[in-house]
Order: structure tokens, then sequence, then C-alpha cells
């Protein structure tokens, strides 16, 4: 698949700036962003075709925030080594709660923790870096998986899938619908020696009718999030936890009512840099 590069410039130019620009851009089919130190600004890649000018165009003129400015330039570009694009990139290990390490495996040097991924991210940029990440890899490592099935939605590079392996799950289903995430996933399920990890391209509308979970991870984007909340409840045995990230601290009260509708209890709400993830139950029968 061939991904067309944005090069955004905005003024201010500055982490909520290009958060929220970020957040909109994944709502019209951008996949994946890394912030460019020189010259200052947002790389942003979609696949070929994904949207129409007129959307972007009617993106970048009615941003929310007020007195900011928005320039773009676009370069269409043929698969490529994405391991060494990271690594020139920075993409440095990352330590969560000194319990978890994640790094690559151009990597020669990071701290011990308990639990080590491996993660060689390819278009699927799932490094963990992201604070929606952070935060639901936080949520999943004080969260009881031993023994659970796990189903991942959005998967990506598959690092939650393989954090709930290295936990003790019994089996995850990683889910995503874009090609290059589900070969990367494999990938780096390989990579960590892991099995019991099925991955699976498609969307939420294609999960097994008998398939039952007692953990759902899902970091996408509020709007999915919103579209699919009764899906994962569909598959969720009574008392299963449903953790969700991808969405701002005001779009919490959209989430909530959409997961009380589908009867899922809206239990706590975790928060950094604006970024929530929040933790769900489905009722006891």
């Amino acid at each position: 698949m061939k991904y067309v590069e944005y090069t955004f410039q905005t003024s201010p130019c500055n982490q909520t700036v290009h958060d929220v620009l970020a957040a909109l851009l994944a709502d019209i089919g951008f996949e994946s962003f890394v912030e460019q130190e020189e010259p200052a600004g947002l790389l942003a890649y979609a696949p070929c075709g994904s949207f129409t000018g007129q959307q972007l165009d009617e993106l970048v003129a009615t941003f929310p925030l007020d007195d900011t400015s928005i320039t773009y330039r676009a370069v269409e570009i043929a698969d490529c080594n994405w391991n060494q694009a990271w690594e020139q990139h920075f993409f440095q290990p990352l330590v969560v709660d000194d319990r978890c390490v994640v790094h690559s495996t151009f990597h020669t040097s990071y701290p011990p923790a308990r639990y080590e991924l491996i993660i060689n991210p390819q278009m699927a940029f799932g490094t963990g870096h992201h604070e929606t990440t952070r935060l639901i890899l936080t949520e999943l490592l004080d969260a009881d998986v031993e023994g659970k099935n796990v189903l991942d939605m959005g998967c990506g590079t598959a690092i939650l899938a393989i954090l709930a392996r290295l936990r003790g799950a019994a089996h995850c289903l990683a889910v995503d619908i874009d090609e290059w995430c589900v070969r990367n996933a494999a990938e780096n399920i390989r990579l960590n020696k892991l099995e019991g990890i099925t991955v699976m391209q498609g969307d939420a509308s294609l999960l097994p009718a008998e398939a039952r979970f007692e953990v759902v991870l899902a970091n996408i984007n509020r709007n999915v999030l919103l579209a699919d909340m009764a899906h994962y409840a569909r598959v969720m045995r009574a008392g299963a936890e449903l953790y969700l990230s991808g969405f701002y601290r005001e779009d919490v009260p959209l989430l909530q009512a959409e997961a009380e509708r589908c009867g899922l209890q809206w239990e706590q709400v975790r928060e950094q840099n604006r970024w929530s993830a929040a933790k769900c139950r489905k009722a006891a029968e």
C-alpha cells in the first residue's frame, strides 16, 4: 500500500496544537504521526485515496483553536524500511511506571524492567510514546489479565496484546483494519517469541459471534469508539472489563453515555496532557 506524507506547519507550533491536529486528521483517515524538530512541524501519514482534498481543506479552515494558522505540503512515498525511518526519528526506549520497557531491535541500551517488549514499528506507529498508549499500558499493568481472554481492537503494532500475554493472558485476539498493522503485529509477536496471540484484519463488525472476552482493549479514536461500543459489549462476558483510549477529556461525556447505553458501567478515567483513558465494566448477570 502506498502512503502520502504530509508536512504540517502550524503557528503557534506547540504540543496542544499538534495533538488537536493529529486527532482531527485521524478522524478523516490519517493513520500515523511524527513530530519533526527541524523544521518544527508535524509529519502525518495516510493511505493514498483515503480522504479528499476538500475534507482536508475544511479541517484546516475550521480548526477549533483560535488564532492558529496551518499550512501543509504532501509527497507520495513508496514502501520503505520503516524501522530505519523510526530510528532516524529518534524512537528511544520507553519505560512505563518502572515496570515495563519498550524497545526495538536496533536499541543496544535500555533499562531493565519486569516486562520487556520488543517493538519494530512499520507504518503502524504504536511504540507507546503517545499519551494514549502510555495511559492504556498503565491500565493494563494494573489490570488482572491472568488466565483471561483478551481482545485488542485497533492493535497497531500489537503492543497491548503482547503486554497482556506477558502478564499471563490465556489468549489474545488482535484486530486492525489496516494490512500494514496486521503484518507488523505478526512480526512483533514473533520478535517477542510469543504464542497465544491471533491477528485478524478487519473491524469490530467482523468479530466472531461466538467470541467472548474477559478484557477488551481499544486505543483508537473517539468516532470509532462511539461507533463500535456496541460490538465490544456484544463479545464481553458478564463482569468483563473494557479499557478505552484515544480521546480527549472533552469527549468523556459522549463516550460515557454510549457505554452506559450499551450496558457498561463507567468506572474510572485517567488523564495525561488532555488525553484520556477510561475503564468500563459489563454488568454481572
